[in-house]
């Protein structure tokens, strides 16, 4: 039986499947969550067959608030005091235009990037909080530094997210619980492969993920230069940023 647990919720993303298997080649026992259950368990065989470490396949639905509750006691008690830690790399995003004319598009990126994470998180919180140990780490986005018209909607939400985390970070430093924001910029995945010739890899973001666990940082960007970029782009003046194509 492994000696550490975590759990890893959005686990179908790029980024959270190679998050789980730096967890899993470390020895850690892994709780992989995610709505399409049958590519869940696969992800969790994986971790079982490659690594020879506890893989659970927990079914896990964003908007499914009233079972969020339920997820939680189940990682606990399945996991119990070997839980060392959350990463929550759940998220959706629709395109800009298309959800500035549709609310239910809007709607979903708010309840899936922002509430349910709050939703789920606070409960983890407040069972670190009482054993006064572990961590929640939280990818967010580099979108939630700066409203820019191509993906203001989305931004917010991630924006709402970042903020969130501070508070959080706040709140439970006192309890030894640490609180670490992860904002990833360009990854190569599905959504960008072949189009952006600077994306880092999935498995060099989860290196970054675990080493900014590790040293407790705060703040990480994925890859790093993106703290110099929105550095710049957060400093452009108002009155100048509005009139920009961005």
């Amino acid at each position: 039986m492994s000696a550490r647990g975590v759990v890893v919720i959005g686990a179908t993303s790029a980024i959270a499947r190679a998050v789980a298997q730096q967890f899993a080649a470390g020895g850690c026992a892994v709780i992989v969550a995610a709505r399409d259950q049958d590519e869940n368990e696969a992800i969790a065989a994986d971790l079982r067959v490659r690594y020879g470490v506890e893989g659970h396949a927990f079914a896990w639905d964003a908007e499914a608030f009233d079972t969020h509750g339920a997820f939680v006691a189940r990682c606990i008690e399945t996991l119990g005091d070997r839980l060392e830690g959350v990463v929550l790399c759940s998220g959706y995003m629709a395109e800009q235009k298309a959800a500035q004319g549709d609310w239910s598009l809007a709607r979903r990126m708010i309840d899936v990037n922002y509430s349910a994470s709050v939703s789920v998180l606070e409960r983890f919180a407040a069972h670190f909080e009482v054993r006064r140990s572990g961590f929640l780490c939280v990818v967010s986005s580099v979108a939630g530094d700066r409203g820019r018209q191509s993906n203001y909607l989305y931004g917010s939400t991630k924006a709402a997210l970042s903020i969130w985390c501070e508070g959080l970070r706040n709140r439970l430093y006192p309890a030894g619980v640490h609180v670490v924001t992860v904002k990833p910029g360009f990854v190569d995945t599905k959504m960008t492969w072949g189009t952006v010739p600077f994306a880092a890899s999935p498995e060099a973001a989860a290196k970054a993920i675990l080493k900014a666990i590790d040293k407790k940082k705060n703040v990480v960007y994925v890859p790093w230069f993106w703290r110099y970029i929105m550095l710049i782009i957060r400093h452009v003046p108002e009155w100048q940023f509005k009139k920009m194509k961005m």
